[in-house]
């Protein structure tokens, strides 16, 4: 039973992701980073099975009872004086039915002045997006597998446009305890738009996602590798800024190979004392790297590093993610622990 589980989970996402090569799609915020703990380990992790409940949001399999009564308040000042935010709550009825999770993401792109056709001022406009989930795991049989599913109902308000979507977000993962091995895969934003903003149907921003974990056994770290955006092949675009030319004048646009293709589909992070009521947290996007990098210089894009620490049932966790030399994004999160 557990074996045709996985083949059909398998032939299901490569379905859907050959189905969502290219384009473009609404409701972007939703592939956010959620909480400073995912941003400091590179971006997107999918494979932390404990107290922190921001990470049922990004996979909903990892929702489990020592997130029970655990509230996460987290902000993020972004790029451009964009601000957003999640929220999430868990809570236990208890042992046969499990965990139940409840969550909030939302963005504010602040405000903007608006102009008519001939230069005339309108006044000023805002723009923001909110999702609102419910998510829930359960242990395939008495598999070392666990299966999760978030239900998202999304709003949209950008100027005086509104949409309004819904979607779910599906998640696996298999835990060895005995190696304290996590691998995770999550298939997020599959949905639709059920009202749109002017007519136009749009696609959500699907995403397909592979994570592994591992606490080594004599040194207090915990390493992740995920591998992002599945869905798409290849994801690399040359980047103009980088064609060469010789001595006749001929330019040659920048050429990426097979491994600079899966490359920009991995990131890597680490943790150090995992589990301690202090924690250090490194990690690295080398896809956003590639892309923010300024040729001949270095501006160390793609790095990320932060913090957490524990005050009795309070713990504070802030990271500094590194973007471009002009623009970097600082991540602040508060859990509570209400029992």
């Amino acid at each position: 039973m557990l074996k045709k589980i996985i083949v059909a989970f398998t032939v299901f996402t490569s379905v859907i992701s050959y189905a969502q090569l290219g384009g473009e799609a609404t409701y972007q915020f939703l592939n956010l980073v959620s909480s400073p703990r995912q941003a400091a380990l590179g971006g997107k992790v999918l494979t932390n099975v404990d107290y922190d409940v921001t990470q049922g949001l990004f996979n909903p399999a990892t929702i489990n009872m020592e997130m029970d009564n655990q509230l996460a308040l987290n902000y993020t000042s972004y790029l451009g004086g964009i601000s957003y935010g999640t929220a999430s709550y868990a809570y236990t009825v208890d042992r046969r039915t499990q965990t139940f999770h409840g969550g909030i993401t939302y963005i504010n792109y602040g405000s903007f002045d608006g102009y008519d056709e001939d230069g005339n001022s309108t006044g000023t406009f805002t723009g923001s997006e909110t999702a609102l989930s419910l998510g829930y795991a359960l242990q395939i049989g008495y598999s070392d597998f666990y299966f999760g599913g978030n239900l998202k109902l999304i709003t949209s308000k950008l100027e005086q446009y509104n949409s309004f979507g819904a979607a779910v977000d599906l998640g696996l993962i298999y835990i060895d305890e005995v190696n304290d091995f996590h691998a995770a895969l999550a298939i997020r934003n599959l949905g639709t738009q059920i009202t749109t903003y002017a007519g136009l149907q749009e696609k959500l921003p699907l995403e397909v996602d592979f994570g592994m974990s591992q606490t080594l056994e004599n040194v207090p770290i915990r390493w992740h590798v995920t591998l992002e955006n599945l869905q798409e092949w290849p994801i690399a675009r040359p980047n103009p800024s980088r064609v060469t030319s010789d001595l006749n004048g001929n330019q040659t646009e920048e050429k990426i190979g097979f491994l600079g293709q899966v490359i920009r589909h991995t990131i890597i992070g680490a943790e150090v004392f995992p589990e301690g009521g202090f924690n250090i947290r490194l990690g690295y996007n080398f896809r956003r790297a590639e892309e923010l990098r300024l040729v001949d210089q270095r501006n160390f894009s793609g790095l990320s590093a932060g913090f957490s620490i524990k005050l009795n049932k309070l713990r504070f966790s802030y990271t500094h993610a590194k973007y471009t030399s002009a623009a970097n994004s600082n991540f602040f999160g508060l859990q509570i622990d209400l029992q």
